[in-house]
């Protein structure tokens, strides 16, 4: 499973780390770091071979891909994302993760721009390439220990990602993969609620339901970024109530929920009001129907199990804890340490029946 986390998100993984240990500390200083006899029993993974580099388990043909590029082979790239026709979800995926590649070495997708200078799968990996690089060079620390020169690269190369964005969307008019691009260009900008609407649109008109682009809007949306709680809330609550079955658009009311508290301590009836049980409840329908080969489905699945722990539905919450196990790099757990997914998996197991 790729990593959906986009970058804006990376960038200030650590900020939101330290805002959020606190709320889980009293869950992880309660439990030992280790796997109980009756977890061990379940199957369930020991701490150390959790693999927090992946929601899921990795997909094949991906990681063959990424282990071409490495070795500065750019044909098994371009056969991936090729292969995914019109398959919008996994393209975007796939893009993003050869361009965070291409950002640390583009040796390889220079030698691909060479020999298919007009090719739109390329072109749509330079500008996920740039935008990965934009955020890189700002950086995961706090604006105010942020230095001038650190945003200077980071704007500078944000400007550059503009017109890549223009040129992969013009050679691929049909996918939405470039405009899911600019969300985050859009964020670090800081367009206007006007701009981030026209960017919006464009993603609409091509893919109205797909997981990473309101994954990605949502962050523009909430707070922390360009928009309020208020703002979330209402965004995600509009992409639940107009997706299909299946779609997993119902994990962003609760992911809008959690991002609200990330710096307060929530109280365990907070978790348990019946607006939230609804919610869970929503979610868990949505999975049920969603087909297996999602590559988003674990993404909900993570979430589901841990506000179903939360709200002392234990049963429910270990069907979850088993079709996700062996992965951490998921919300809610990668905003704390990996001891946190432990400890509410272990807390669980101890009381589910």
């Amino acid at each position: 499973m790729a990593r959906l986390l986009p970058l804006i998100i990376i960038a200030t993984g650590v900020y939101f780390w330290f805002k959020s240990r606190r709320s889980a500390s009293s869950l992880t200083d309660a439990h030992p770091f280790k796997r109980s006899a009756r977890s061990a029993e379940l199957g369930f993974l020991p701490p150390e071979q959790l693999d927090d580099q992946h929601a899921g388990p990795p997909i094949p043909e991906r990681e063959r891909a990424l282990a071409g590029v490495r070795a500065g082979d750019w044909q098994q790239a371009a056969a991936l994302l090729a292969d995914t026709g019109q398959d919008w979800e996994r393209r975007s995926m796939y893009a993003y993760d050869l361009g965070a590649a291409a950002a640390k070495d583009d040796g390889w997708l220079l030698a691909w721009e060479s020999a298919r200078p007009d090719d739109p799968d390329a072109a749509v990996v330079r500008a996920r390439s740039t935008v990965v690089l934009a955020w890189e060079l700002r950086g995961g620390d706090w604006a105010k220990n942020t230095s001038g020169e650190q945003f200077d690269a980071f704007h500078r190369t944000l400007a550059r990602s503009r017109e890549e964005i223009t040129r992969a969307a013009e050679l691929n008019p049909q996918d939405p993969t470039p405009y899911i691009t600019e969300i985050a260009t859009a964020t670090g900008f800081g367009y206007s609620p006007q701009e981030m609407h026209r960017v919006w649109a464009e993603v609409s008109a091509r893919a109205p339901h797909h997981y990473e682009a309101h994954f990605m809007a949502l962050q523009y949306w909430c707070a922390k970024w360009c928009g309020s709680d208020e703002e979330a809330r209402e965004f995600a609550g509009r992409a639940a109530a107009d997706a299909p079955l299946g779609s997993l658009l119902s994990a962003f009311p609760l992911i809008a929920w959690f991002e609200a508290r990330l710096n307060d301590s929530v109280k365990d009836t907070e978790y348990r009001d019946p607006g939230l049980t609804a919610l869970v409840d929503a979610a868990l329908v949505d999975a049920a129907a969603a087909p297996a080969d999602h590559p988003r489905l674990v993404e909900l699945r993570h979430l589901l199990a841990y506000f179903l722990y939360r709200q002392g539905r234990y049963d429910a919450a270990l069907e979850q804890f088993r079709l996700v196990d062996g992965y951490t790099d998921a919300l809610p757990w990668r905003y704390y340490e990996k001891r946190f997914y432990v400890a509410a998996r272990e807390a669980t197991v101890r009381k589910a029946g």
